[in-house]
């Protein structure tokens, strides 16, 4: 079965020839001549990969972008920018968006049909990795048939990559479904009226984003943004409804997950009020530490630790400063090893 490629692209001839080209290699073409009408085919088709130009009048290719990243049904679909040599200092952004890759005009045959291979090729391995990272589901849904539909769910929507500090979501964004961490880290922040950055929560494989705001039926109510390299799968919110409808534990196992949360953040509340800045940073590490399965060593900022922690990044500079001359922690660079648990969970206040 052919592939389906969307093409969006101003310049008729440039436009013209990459259909030529993907159509001789067997691809099913779609073409678009501004980002509008682009975006209407991706929602309408949901091709399996699109090229778009950057530079386009009304609506240029970041918009395009963003665009499509809003919505659950196209935000997964692999996204290539086609941009002049001229644009590329400006490709960054691009990139930070959520663009999957760039092809630099002018390009031959085998560089484009090249660049959609690797896409559609890693897109693919994704896909299977991910299909066989659900065994954490199982205690999710009983076996009379919620576990088979929601797997049904997941198998059928596509995984989206998210480079190191690429933001998923924004506070206030609409909450159009549920992410689901396949690999990597996410963090979940909010900013206190003075502009500094609490950390609300840390998500790895298998944990879910966005579930108090599928269940609320409100925006987001912070900002999500990736720790490392991530990947993850969203499940739009009302395929998410209809689930819960037919199955009413999948909803009483969501409202635990967000019990749960709201208990951890009434505790990470009372830490900043009570606790000293000692027992805090003990805290936090203990965190990180158990999220990692306890593994002793993990790889965190001194700005995303002060963010947890809720203290100043000066403070958290000699405080592990501290911890590390008293043998409690080994510090190199960004990565912390935890050498004495114990001492750690029995710090006092």
């Amino acid at each position: 079965m052919s592939k389906h490629i969307l093409i969006i692209e101003d310049n008729n001839d440039i436009r013209e020839n990459i259909v030529e080209i993907l159509e001789l290699a067997d691809f099913q073409v779609y073409q678009a001549n501004n980002g509008k009408t682009g975006i209407e085919l991706a929602v309408k088709h949901k091709p399996d990969i699109i090229l778009c130009d950057i530079m386009m009048p009304d609506l240029d290719g970041y918009g395009v972008l963003y665009m499509l990243n809003k919505n659950p049904k196209t935000a997964a679909i692999p996204f290539i920018f086609l941009t002049a040599k001229a644009e590329r200092i400006d490709l960054r952004k691009g990139m930070e968006m959520g663009a999957d890759d760039y092809l630099t005009k002018p390009f031959d045959d085998i560089e484009l049909l090249g660049a959609i291979e690797s896409r559609l090729k890693k897109r693919d391995t994704q896909q299977n990795f991910y299909s066989n990272s659900l065994d954490k589901l199982n205690n999710l849904i009983s076996k009379n048939g919620g576990l088979a539909e929601l797997k049904k769910i997941i198998a059928e929507r596509k995984s989206r990559q998210f480079k190191k500090n690429q933001i998923i979501y924004y506070n206030g964004d609409k909450g159009n479904g549920l992410y689901i961490v396949i690999s990597g880290k996410v963090k979940t922040v909010k900013l206190t009226e003075g502009g500094r950055e609490l950390m609300t929560g840390i998500f790895s494989s298998d944990d879910y984003l966005g579930v108090n705001a599928m269940l609320s039926n409100e925006p987001y109510s912070d900002t999500a943004s990736a720790l490392e390299d991530t990947q993850v799968c969203i499940i739009p919110k009302e395929q998410l409804d209809e689930l819960i409808n037919l199955y009413p534990e999948v909803a009483r196992e969501f409202i635990n997950i967000m019990a749960n949360d709201v208990r951890e953040k009434e505790e990470q509340l009372l830490q900043l009020a009570y606790h000293s800045v000692r027992k805090r940073m003990a805290e936090a590490l203990l965190r990180l530490y158990r999220q990692g399965n306890n593994n002793e060593s993990f790889k965190i900022s001194r700005e995303d630790m002060a963010s947890m922690a809720g203290m100043a990044t000066e403070t958290v500079s000699r405080t592990l400063t501290d911890f590390k001359e008293e043998g409690l922690i080994e510090k190199k660079g960004s990565l912390i090893t935890i050498l004495d648990v114990k001492h750690l969970a029995k710090m006092k206040n």
